[in-house]
C-alpha cells in the first residue's frame, strides 16, 4: 500500500538526479555518483511523505477529498506537523545537487507527485 507510493516517489527522486540538476562548485558531494546521492535522499524523501500521509489520513476531511479528488488542501495543513522531515529533504537535496535545488525539487517533481501518492494510500488503507 504505502509502498508502493514511495517506490513512485523514489523513482521522482532519480528523475531529479538524471534531470540535469547540477551540484554547486566546491560542493563536498562533487564526488558522488548519482546512485550515492539518491541512496542518501530516499529515506529523507520516505520520511517526509510518510509523515504527511500520516497526517493527511489522520485529518477527518479525508474521506470527502479523497471522493472530490483534491487533497491538496490536506496536504497543505499537513505541513506545519512535519516541517522538520520537509527542512530535512530540502536542506539534503542542497547539499547533493547545489544551493536552490532542494526548493526546485519540493516545490517541483516532489509536489507534483505528493497528491497521487496520497490518494493512493488512503484508497490502499480503506480496501
Amino acid at each position: 500500500m504505502i509502498l508502493g507510493s514511495l517506490i513512485g516517489l523514489s523513482l521522482i527522486v532519480n528523475v531529479s538526479v538524471e534531470s540535469g540538476i547540477q551540484p554547486a562548485l566546491g560542493n563536498a558531494s562533487n564526488g558522488m555518483s548519482a546512485q550515492q546521492k539518491s541512496a542518501v535522499m530516499q529515506p529523507l524523501v520516505r520520511s517526509a511523505t510518510e509523515c504527511i500521509l500520516s497526517a493527511v489520513a489522520a485529518d477527518p476531511r479525508i474521506r470527502t477529498a479523497i471522493e472530490a479528488a483534491d487533497v491538496r488542501d490536506l496536504i497543505v495543513a499537513s505541513m506545519p506537523p512535519c516541517a522538520d522531515s520537509m527542512r530535512a529533504m530540502i536542506d539534503a537535496h542542497d547539499r547533493l545537487y547545489g544551493e536552490g535545488s532542494g526548493e526546485a525539487f519540493f516545490m517541483g517533481p516532489y509536489l507534483d507527485i505528493l497528491p497521487v501518492t496520497v490518494i493512493k494510500s488512503v484508497r490502499n488503507t480503506t480496501q
